[in-house]
């Protein structure tokens, strides 16, 4: 598949750079991106050629929330095994989650820590999906899952990127694990990493939200972290799936976000059990 490249330089106060380049990154997922990459005067952000749409892109830049700052971006074509192996070779330092569950990065072994016995240690080898423990958004979601009681649950992943999520489940207890994704990559990248973890209960499929219609069965516990307009458009297919007392967690959007998903999650029938937010990125426990 081919995929484009977009390089950004954002002019705005050194203060306010940090939530300029998260709030970027969110603008840009919508319009198709799917990996991100900080730089001192921005960002680079890669996204499939035939999922680019530059009309969003360039709307949520005219309407970005902070004012007098200023967004310029260029696009090129991107050889996949060029920013993939760079993006591979980089490596990510190891996160300890709420002091039991320690995520490390599999190909770079000289960055991981010694630890306690008793944490769950989790290796992934991050390709081209996002989703390595670090950002704030998988934290929260997997803090939420180890307080939960997930021994023989039926977990469903919708966007699982490196699969870290359903890995998690599974670690703790989960019976069955069932991933998806729109990206090819990201589909191998899940099923790679489930296995060096040696998680063997856990299938992964390549689409979008309608992968979910030719699944079979309900789901205990659904989990997903897209952004807030994908998490509104799709909702209504994840609660299709959820047995009752089932749990919906969602994350991938900010705290202004979470009246209007819910409000969509009322119309479903689902109640809000908690919220959780980090750094302006918030995640919803809401129950069936």
């Amino acid at each position: 598949m081919k995929y484009l490249v977009a390089k950004f330089k954002i002019k705005a106060s050194e203060d306010l750079m940090q939530v300029c380049k998260d709030l970027l990154a969110d603008s840009a997922a919508e319009a198709g991106f799917e990996s991100f990459e900080e730089t001192e005067e921005g960002m680079e952000a890669y996204v499939q050629k035939e999922l680019f749409d530059k009309e969003i892109l360039d709307q949520n830049i005219k309407e970005f929330p902070i004012e007098g700052t200023e967004i310029s971006y260029e696009v090129e074509e991107a050889e996949d095994k060029d920013w993939n192996q760079e993006w591979e070779d980089q490596g990510f330092e190891p996160i300890c989650i709420d002091d039991q569950i320690l995520i490390y990065d599999a190909k770079h072994p000289d960055l991981h820590p010694t630890t306690s016995p008793d944490h769950i240690e989790i290796g992934i080898e991050a390709k081209l999906a996002f989703g390595t423990g670090n950002h704030e958004t998988t934290r929260m979601i997997v803090s939420s899952l180890m307080n939960m009681n997930l021994y023989k649950k039926r977990v469903l992943d919708c966007g699982c990127g490196t699969g870290i999520l359903g890995i998690v489940a599974s670690k703790l207890g989960a019976g069955d694990v069932v991933g998806y994704d729109i990206d090819e990559w990201s589909v191998e990248n899940s099923k790679h990493n489930a296995q060096l973890n040696g998680v063997n209960n856990m299938s992964v499929y390549f689409g979008n939200a309608s992968v979910i219609n030719h699944i079979s069965g309900m789901f205990d516990v659904v989990l997903a972290n897209i952004n807030r307009n994908i998490l509104l458009e799709d909702m209504n297919v994840f609660r299709s799936v959820m047995n009752d007392g089932s749990y919906l967690i969602l994350s991938g959007f900010y705290v202004e976000d979470i009246p209007v998903l819910l409000e969509k999650a009322k119309e479903l029938g689902l109640s809000e059990i908690e919220r959780k937010s980090d750094n302006n990125w918030a995640c919803l426990i809401l129950k069936n």
